[in-house]
Order: structure tokens, then sequence, then C-alpha cells
């Protein structure tokens, strides 16, 4: 029995336009972060939205940074 190759679950094409919108996604994520460092006082800042706020930002510029290597044909 041969063995199969492995073959990317998404297509190469989608690459660049994922990196894009997930990268922006990811951007827009990390304003609306520093924007609500920037503005809320001490008082009133939650550490629970601070955390889910950095994590979802963290993932979707994770992600995007990875596509955007694979786009340049960095595989990693």
């Amino acid at each position: 029995m041969a063995a199969k190759p492995i073959a990317s679950p998404i297509p190469v094409a989608m690459y660049p336009t994922l990196s894009v919108f997930t990268l922006a996604i990811g951007l827009v994520i990390t304003a609306f972060f520093f924007i609500y460092e920037a503005t809320s006082s001490r008082k009133n800042r939650s550490l629970v939205k601070e955390l889910v706020t950095a994590a979802v930002a963290s993932v979707f510029l994770g992600f995007g940074s990875l596509f955007l290597l694979l786009a340049s044909g960095v595989y990693v």
C-alpha cells in the first residue's frame, strides 16, 4: 500500500486572501484593545475582557502570519 501525500485542507490559492482577512481582523481587534486600554480608567477595566480580546487578536494575527508565510512560499 502506497503512502498518500499530505495535502492541505485549504486550497493554496486561498492563502493570500486568508492572510489579508485574518490580519485585518486581528489588527482591528488589536486597535480595539488599545483604545479600550487608553480610554477606560483603572477602576473600570475588566481583566477577563482584556484577556479575551488579546487572545482573539493573537489567534487572528497568528493565523494571518501563518497564511502570509505560506502565500509567499515559506512553508512552515
